[in-house]
């Protein structure tokens, strides 16, 4: 199997410097991170990839058995992980990419090191005693319309998703990314995603980690970042000064510090 072409690897920065993987979220690419990498390749070796169906990834590797949970996509982190033999790498995942992470840090404990989640959420749904910001029936809606009209709900939810309603910009290049996804792929990623509930993984988390929140997020509200510094052990909560689900792209200056200052507290 060839991990480097099927999920599109780049290496990027200070081939001596510690290791930091980036890991895109749902109806994104590695592109999303374009202005994070800066920030990092200077004093770390950056790797990028795609998960198969986004981006520039193999899609003849894609399998819904397989990418129908979100193990299969912690498999693809590993075996990255694995092609490239990291070891103690920093784990960097966006959105779902948080709970990914979680999963694949359990599988290869040897290969990821530390954890950086940004807009995590373990789960989507509201349940007892648990704010996810959806009701099981605004999760049926979503997913229904994005089924039937893929397109059109990449349109109507992107600048939802992103926030800055006054930057229309970054809604539109969400929307594009979302648009650039095989519809069918995306299906299956979106019912993996927001029909996930990985708050019994938090616990077994074992490395330092880094929860970024943003302090409006209309996919993962405060709550949920509250929630996972609870349930994981000795993790850090930052509350960046951004708006949106995607503040790598919305304040990524903000991200960017946050993102150092940790990475720095581990040497």
């Amino acid at each position: 199997m060839d991990v480097d072409r099927r999920n599109n690897i780049t290496v990027v920065g200070d081939p001596q410097g510690p290791v930091v993987v980036l890991a895109h979220g749902f109806g994104c690419d590695q592109n999303m991170w374009r202005l994070t990498v800066p920030a990092l390749a200077g004093n770390h070796r950056v790797v990028l990839f795609d998960y198969v169906g986004s981006g520039r990834s193999d899609l003849s590797a894609f399998s819904e058995d397989r990418y129908g949970s979100l193990d299969g996509y912690a498999q693809d982190v590993v075996e990255v992980c694995e092609a490239l033999d990291l070891r103690d790498a920093v784990f960097v995942g966006h959105s779902v990419s948080a709970m990914i992470g979680v999963l694949a840090a359990g599988m290869a404990a040897e290969r990821i090191g530390a954890l950086v989640m940004i807009a995590p959420s373990p789960r989507y749904i509201d349940d007892d005693g648990y704010r996810g910001g959806f009701s099981a029936e605004d999760i049926d809606e979503l997913l229904a319309s994005l089924e039937s009209n893929y397109l059109g709900w990449s349109a109507a939810m992107a600048p939802v998703i992103m926030g800055n309603a006054e930057r229309p910009e970054l809604g539109e290049e969400l929307a594009n990314s979302f648009c650039a996804t095989h519809p069918d792929m995306a299906r299956v990623f979106a019912r993996t995603t927001f029909l996930s509930d990985s708050r019994d993984d938090l616990g077994t988390v074992r490395v330092p980690t880094l929860v970024l929140e943003c302090t409006e997020d209309a996919i993962a509200p405060r709550e949920v970042g509250a929630f996972v510094h609870r349930a994981v052990p000795g993790s850090t909560l930052v509350t960046l000064d951004a708006t949106g689900h995607c503040p790598h792209l919305s304040a990524p200056e903000a991200t960017n510090e946050a993102i150092t200052a940790f990475l720095t507290s581990l040497r």
